[in-house]
């Protein structure tokens, strides 16, 4: 029962589709009469590459990245003197920068990946060729489809700004006499002379008890050499502890 409430009424979907075709069939169909009249493609549609050689840094990351192997690049090196500098540096000069059309699959990741904006897509799609092998654009041909590129749509109100913007605008913003104050140049204190480490007084030794009285100080005067000696016939204690006064009761 169940089974046969889901299925809906027999036919239903060829009457949907009858009903589209009659609707269709009263309209009067337009047709677009190209070559004659250009039509009007999206904003960001996907016609050509172009190629802007002086951003190119050849870092072959879009020849690496796409799925088609239809980029070929080649380049040199040459050095460049930098005044101030102690040795001339080395930069990559492209040398060759083509695109295989009829083996690209238009995926995009070239341009995407491109960290410094060399390559853009263009809307003109009319470059057919009778000959496949003339669908291999070069560094010049890539070049002359740059004048076609439209220019960047205008950023939404709504959406975050970007981070170029926002960085002129805090720039902007910041008082003026903040930018003009000149910046203190640090001044690294010079050493002085290190100081003498001072060492601690040596305890007593382990095992034995301190002395009672302060110590005397080592640069103090000391006792005469020649002074009266202790007599040494005075009478001693005995060694029994019994006491040496004659008087003293035994």
């Amino acid at each position: 029962m169940g089974e046969t409430s889901g299925r809906g009424v027999p036919g239903e979907g060829l009457a949907k589709g009858l009903a589209v075709t009659l609707r269709t069939m009263t309209r009067r169909s337009t047709t677009q009469q190209y070559p004659d009249v250009a039509p009007e493609l999206p904003p960001r549609s996907r016609g050509v590459i172009a190629l802007l050689a002086e951003n190119c840094t050849v870092c072959m990351l879009c020849a690496r990245e796409c799925p088609d192997w239809c980029i070929y690049i080649d380049s040199h090196k040459e050095e460049v003197a930098v005044p101030g500098a102690a040795r001339p540096r080395q930069r990559n000069v492209l040398d060759r920068f083509d695109i295989d059309f009829s083996l690209c699959m238009y995926c995009g990741i070239c341009v995407e990946v491109c960290p410094f904006d060399a390559l853009y897509w263009s809307p003109e799609f009319e470059y057919a060729e009778y000959d496949i092998r003339d669908l291999l654009h070069d560094k010049d041909h890539l070049g002359e489809w740059m004048a076609t590129v439209p220019p960047p749509p205008a950023h939404d109100r709504n959406g975050e700004p970007a981070k170029e913007e926002a960085t002129a605008a805090r720039k902007a913003a910041a008082p003026a006499g903040s930018a003009a104050r000149p910046t203190p140049a640090r001044v690294r204190p010079e050493p002085g002379p290190a100081a003498r480490p001072t060492s601690a007084p040596p305890g007593p030794a382990p095992g034995t008890a301190p002395a009672d009285g302060p110590a005397a100080p080592a640069d103090g005067p000391a006792a005469p050499a020649d002074g009266p000696a202790a007599p040494a016939d005075g009478p001693a204690a005995p060694a029994d502890g019994t006491p040496t006064d004659p008087g003293a009761a035994p």
